[in-house]
């Protein structure tokens, strides 16, 4: 009865022990601060974003808002951003915009008519202009030309521009050519050149997102969601293509040497951060699941495929 009591206790002993162990590996796993950044290759077709939410911060890119909520959004085209702030995502969550300058509203007629008549202006304007609602904005942001250039411009060839127009309706591209977002309260967008001073780097969307991530965050793992970098077909990687503001699904691959070599830049920039590209398959099978190249020196670069954020606590 002794052996068997003292038997039973050092069982214990070594379950405690275990107990201590799983919760001190638990809180060592805690203290890891995350952040996902979100592309949007294809390859991401079908995982549930949302299962990130307690995990760590989400960084989405471009068009990720028609779909899923991420907690700060990124976009360097004036399309893309454009449509962002008219859907209201930069009253509900941070959004990082290239050039976004905003000036005060007196100066607005002034600016886009580029000293053109007003009632010559308002036959033009319907097909050149796309806006939010002015209402009671004190700031605005422009891109594009004014309307004077414009018309100017369709006067000198008005057969090529009925043609340029038609050609990128086929496409589903949007032509409009001066675009507006009259700043409405709370406003959450910040010009990309407010957190990468002296001046933005100028980078793509992805690598952009990841730069505003470390700059607010200072994470210790990014995961890189969706980046697929290449195609694994002959036609474009986006979950997004042949819709307003992005390439027809008949375009052939982006190429991928800046995506790229914006990426390694800022793991070069950043070594104590861990970047971890995660792939569909993750076998080699193609470009999309294989190593990069240009990546293979990069001591703080890893790859692993979608089971790695299963086990994520």
């Amino acid at each position: 009865m002794k052996d068997f009591l003292e038997e039973t206790k050092k069982e214990q002993e070594i379950l405690d022990i275990g107990m201590k162990e799983s919760l001190r590996a638990k809180k060592e796993r805690q203290k890891v601060k995350r952040v996902f950044c979100i592309g949007n290759g294809e390859s991401r077709i079908g995982f549930d974003l949302e299962r990130l939410r307690p995990l760590g911060k989400i960084y989405g890119c471009n068009a990720i808002h028609r779909d899923f909520m991420p907690d700060v959004l990124t976009a360097v085209d004036h399309g893309i951003m454009h449509e962002i702030y008219h859907a209201g995502i930069a009253q509900k969550i941070p959004c990082y915009f290239r050039d976004w300058t905003k000036v005060p509203g007196f100066n607005y007629e002034s600016m886009i008519l580029g000293g053109m008549d007003a009632i010559e202006a308002e036959q033009h304007l319907k097909d050149v202009l796309v806006t939010n609602e002015r209402g009671d904005s004190k700031e605005y942001v422009m891109h594009g030309s004014n309307l004077k250039g414009i018309v100017d411009m369709i006067k000198r060839e008005p057969d090529k521009f009925k043609k340029d127009l038609i050609h990128l309706e086929k496409k589903k591209i949007n032509h409009s050519t001066i675009k507006v977002s009259w700043i409405k309260q709370p406003d959450l967008s910040v010009s990309l050149t407010d957190i990468s001073k002296p001046r933005d780097h100028g980078w793509a969307c992805g690598a952009s997102s990841g730069y505003v991530a470390i700059k607010n965050e200072k994470p210790d793992e990014i995961y890189l969601i969706g980046h697929d970098l290449y195609s694994d077909t002959d036609k474009v990687n986006n979950i997004y293509k042949s819709t307003n503001h992005y390439v027809a699904k008949e375009n052939s691959p982006t190429p991928a040497t800046n995506w790229i070599n914006q990426w390694k830049t800022l793991a070069e920039w950043y070594p104590d951060i861990k970047f971890i590209k995660i792939n569909r398959k993750n076998d080699g099978s193609d470009k999309v699941n294989g190593p990069i190249e240009e990546w293979k020196e990069l001591k703080n670069l890893e790859y692993t495929d979608y089971s790695r954020l299963d086990n994520l606590a």
